[in-house]
């Protein structure tokens, strides 16, 4: 069980004890945020039962981890992971071909997250949770606004081989006026939605602002990168 005080625990007014505490769990939030794209993605492409089966892995590593006191709040940022890492193994495993029901899917551990800070434990897990669903859900509704899905569907049935011809028509899509425009507008909603949270100088709120805001990291290098294959 959780010791009840670090339901509430805040950061003191110290620079060391923020960047051991808070700070360290954006950092955290943002290199788990990123496991998924760089490894995950292509674990799950060859592998997707062993990709579900890891699940496990995750959820009992936060589950040791969460119960001693003095790694709590890394058990806790774990666990929120571990949902990120089942739903993107079995969309990319099974539904990638799918774009409409990604959502939903990587969507399977809100009922679990919006109960758990109903009451009151596992803050840093499902906000971090939340916060990396939230990037997900405004890069899909940039794929639906600028005319990306059929490109996303026409990479999921090619060999890795023969996709470059569809990404260099996708980037062509995303330099155009309405592409740029959209990616301003959500870039924008992205950062003020990260930032604000940082105030707080809570735990959990810098978890959710760093899954938040390495989203915009990590599209902006797949971007970068497919821009200049």
């Amino acid at each position: 069980m959780v010791n009840p005080s670090y339901k509430s625990r805040e950061i003191d007014g110290t620079w060391g004890w923020q960047l051991q505490g808070t700070w360290g769990i954006f950092a955290a939030s943002a290199f788990l945020v990123s496991i998924p794209v760089f490894i995950e993605a292509p674990l799950v492409r060859h592998y997707p039962v062993l990709s579900v089966v890891s699940s496990l892995l995750w959820v009992s590593l936060g589950s040791i981890l969460i119960k001693r006191p003095q790694s709590q709040i890394w058990g806790d940022l774990i666990l929120g992971f571990s949902w990120s890492w089942l739903a993107g193994a079995i969309y990319w495993g099974w539904f990638r071909w799918e774009p409409a029901i990604h959502l939903p899917i990587e969507s399977i551990g809100v009922p679990f997250a919006v109960w758990a800070l109903w009451r009151g434990f596992g803050k840093i897990g499902s906000l971090f949770y939340l916060g990396s669903l939230l990037g997900t859900a405004i890069t899909d509704l940039y794929f639906y606004q600028v005319g990306l899905i059929d490109h996303w569907k026409q990479l999921m049935e090619v060999d890795p081989t023969l996709a470059m011809p569809i990404l260099q028509q996708a980037i062509c899509q995303v330099r155009t006026p309405w592409g740029t425009a959209w990616a301003i507008v959500l870039v924008n909603l992205l950062l003020g939605v990260g930032i604000i949270p940082l105030g707080t100088k809570q735990w959990h709120w810098y978890a959710f602002s760093g899954a938040v805001l390495t989203t915009i990291v990590v599209d902006s290098l797949f971007l970068w990168v497919a821009s200049h294959a």
